[in-house]
């Protein structure tokens, strides 16, 4: 019995439709390739999701962390205002991306506080912001890195505009411009 066995499994092999099963197998693969180049170009140019936490945005944002649709095209048509909550890369550390408000444009004129946490009159400045730059703080400004401390932020560095907030459910919904 295990000779007729033996004998059968090359005639099994060879009546396997091979050319078939590589030509599927292989076009599964393209269908995956093309797939992951469609989110690819969906999340990096057109909508993504980021995942943001820290105490910068507060109260807007939680400490523990939310999941926000990122715009992207936005950036490039140009459409973000003053009041929009960005995500930019961090002009400290290139590898961060940090979430804060814009609330200063090329030629707007910003007041602010050096150290918010003293509330002296004496350490407040104002300044211009350049061309092609915004002014970013974040919404808590007693525990942000902003533009208070490394300065206006090239408009080159803003990698997408925050428009709704999906988790958690109980925060579900649009960002207000505040």
């Amino acid at each position: 019995m295990a000779w007729f066995g033996a004998r059968s499994f090359p005639h099994r092999i060879k009546n396997i439709p091979w050319k078939n099963i590589f030509s599927e197998a292989v076009g599964r693969c393209f269908l995956v390739a093309k797939f992951a180049c469609f989110i690819h170009v969906t999340n990096n140019y057109i909508c993504g999701v980021a995942l943001v936490h820290g105490p910068s945005m507060l109260p807007t944002l939680n400490l523990s962390g939310d999941v926000l649709l990122v715009d992207r095209l936005s950036i490039l048509l140009g459409n973000v205002s003053v009041g929009d909550v960005v995500l930019i890369q961090s002009p400290e550390d290139p590898l961060k991306t940090v979430t804060k408000r814009v609330t200063g444009w090329e030629g707007d004129s910003v007041s602010f506080s050096v150290n918010p946490v003293r509330g002296d009159r004496s350490s407040s400045k104002s300044l211009v912001v350049p061309k092609d730059h915004v002014w970013v703080t974040g919404d808590n400004p007693f525990l942000s890195r902003d533009s208070r401390h490394f300065g206006p932020v090239p408009y080159a560095l803003i990698k997408g505009r925050a428009f709704c907030r999906v988790w958690p459910p109980e925060g579900f919904g649009l960002l207000r411009k505040d």
